[in-house]
């Protein structure tokens, strides 16, 4: 494998051979004072340049090692995706190094320079660039809800839940799972970001996925949340939906309190009796006979 010395030579000895490229902005991870080093780790990289239109038609990825699988995300079809302001080039390469290549005009230099605290100017030919601040994670911190986003993400997580179980009910477990998964995990770890910002304040990043949250929370919340995963089978599916309500229920509660919000719904208590009553209603069954205690 290439080391990160040879990879940033590469990288810049490739920019400095072309007359085109002005400057080149390191963002991501890389950039990260407060990042653990991995070899995994991608090279997020941006090429500035001054005219965009021959690098529309330029193949990047025969350039810079043997790849492995490459995609281009500014023209994807598969996706619908067309963004005619820049050029994107995914690479991984045989060696297990990675390059996420963008390159864009130099007149917009700002969207890289300042969209992203997690940026470091590599290469500026005419001294065009600002002096950046230090880098850090600012732009990642979790966000201090109000009190409408809070009772926002309570609302779609009950309002979610008997998606889940109108799925299993019908035996559409890939319903059922998707809506756990692209729902009901969402607005949980969105709860669960907030909690952390209680107790720890909310100058800091979770991660892409949450990772960052083992180190934050209790022990008896972490555990919890990994025990919402489910394989895909109604069993446990069910068992999964139970759990995430009920660790939604007392984070919710945690987090009010903490933030000075008052909860005065039952959704927990409603929608949970809902989705009981679902578990157990016949499959035969023709209509719903279900009354709130």
């Amino acid at each position: 494998m290439r080391s990160e010395k040879e990879m940033y030579d590469l990288i810049l000895g490739y920019a400095n051979a072309d007359e085109n490229i002005r400057a080149v902005i390191l963002n991501g991870s890389r950039a990260n004072p407060n990042r653990k080093p991995d070899p995994f780790n991608d090279f997020d990289i941006v090429y500035l340049v001054r005219d965009l239109t021959p690098c529309k038609e330029k193949a990047y990825h025969k350039d810079f090692g043997e790849i492995l699988v490459c995609e281009r995300t500014d023209e994807n079809e598969l996706f619908e995706e067309h963004f005619p302001e820049f050029v994107c080039y995914l690479m991984q390469f045989a060696d297990g190094n990675r390059i996420d290549l963008t390159v864009s005009s130099i007149d917009r230099w700002e969207v890289y320079c300042y969209g992203d605290r997690l940026s470091v100017v590599l290469l500026d030919k005419d001294n065009a660039l600002p002096k950046l601040p230090e880098p850090n994670e600012s732009t990642h911190y979790v966000k201090n809800p109000t009190e409408r986003m809070f009772f926002d993400c309570r609302t779609e997580f009950w309002w979610v839940s008997p998606y889940v179980s109108k799925g299993l009910w019908r035996g559409q477990l890939l319903f059922a799972q998707t809506h756990m998964e692209s729902c009901i995990r969402k607005m949980l770890l969105q709860m669960m970001k907030w909690y952390a910002g209680t107790l720890h304040g909310f100058d800091y990043s979770a991660g892409k996925c949450g990772d960052s949250l083992k180190d934050l929370l209790p022990a008896d919340i972490w555990n919890g949340y990994l025990e919402t995963f489910a394989a895909c089978t109604e069993e446990d599916i069910w068992r999964a939906l139970f759990k995430a309500g009920e660790l939604f229920t007392e984070l919710t509660k945690r987090t009010a309190k903490a933030l000075g919000f008052t909860v005065t719904d039952e959704y927990d208590r409603r929608v949970t009796s809902f989705l009981k009553y679902t578990k157990d209603l016949p499959r035969n069954a023709k209509a719903l006979d279900f009354h709130i205690d």
